[in-house]
């Protein structure tokens, strides 16, 4: 079988359930993120869910930049 997809390998594959499950999605200035909590006052953005070019050259929202839980609009458990 052949997949076609531009999802990484880990998204389709999981190597442990565990790692996905503190992952959360949420809207950051009107951008949907998938997120890590680091601590009570901090995300991590993990991936950007977005086909809008410019929200990946924004370098607040790049994969790996800290987030404050204060700014995010809702966060939603996956």
């Amino acid at each position: 079988m052949i997949l076609y997809t531009t999802m990484p390998q880990e998204f389709i594959y999981p190597p442990k359930t565990e790692a996905f499950t503190k992952q959360q999605t949420v809207t950051y200035q009107g951008v949907s993120l998938i997120v890590e909590q680091m601590d009570l006052q901090n995300v991590q953005v993990v991936r950007i869910l977005s086909s809008d070019p410019q929200h990946y050259l924004d370098e607040r929202i790049c994969p790996g930049a800290k987030i404050s839980c204060a700014s995010i609009e809702g966060m939603s458990a996956n």
